[in-house]
């Protein structure tokens, strides 16, 4: 190759498909928006028991210590966003690649193109999640009614895409079959 011409670098751009087509495999998608809020609710359930026992602890021991304990209270926000993303990225970065909510629900998390979710993945998507609904409360649900697959505009933002386990997909396609 004379020195004169671009060299290639070995990247390449390969635009992907979407893994999961909503009109030849519904069962992936079916329920998934209902059963997504009552893995959320578990989930913050999770998330804000340690959280309050914590605050509980800190309280008493600021009672004992005569209000000296009560510098951690300082610790105590930073601490629980801590907790929170070691949750989802712990969750998500796992074999079933979803929360222990999104478990008890049969719901697993994809990127848009098919791959297993990973724990970086997991705790972006927990801040983008936690930003958007900041933001835009209401509209982060509304975007779901707009798209074939029941993404929310947090999903869209990260890439990933919220379906049924294989085993609630296996007994969806069996029962209408």
């Amino acid at each position: 190759m004379p020195d004169n011409e671009p060299k290639r670098i070995g990247v390449t751009i390969e635009v992907k498909p979407h893994a999961y087509d909503p009109l030849t495999m519904p069962e992936l998608f079916e329920g998934v928006l209902a059963r997504r809020v009552v893995a959320f609710c578990i989930d913050l359930v999770l998330i804000a028991t340690p959280a309050l026992f914590v605050a509980l602890f800190i309280l008493v021991f600021g009672i004992v210590t005569l209000g000296l304990g009560w510098f951690f209270f300082l610790l105590y926000w930073p601490g629980v966003v801590i907790w929170a993303l070691v949750y989802y990225a712990m969750g998500f970065g796992s074999p079933a690649s979803a929360t222990i909510g999104m478990r008890v629900m049969d719901l697993e998390m994809r990127t848009w193109y098919g791959a297993p979710a990973y724990a970086l993945l997991g705790a972006v998507h927990a801040v983008v999640f936690w930003i958007t609904c900041s933001a835009l409360t209401p509209l982060i649900l509304l975007v779901a009614f707009f798209n074939a697959r029941g993404r929310l505009l947090h999903d869209m933002l990260v890439g990933t895409i919220v379906i049924n386990n294989e085993v609630r997909a296996d007994a969806l396609r069996a029962r209408a079959g």
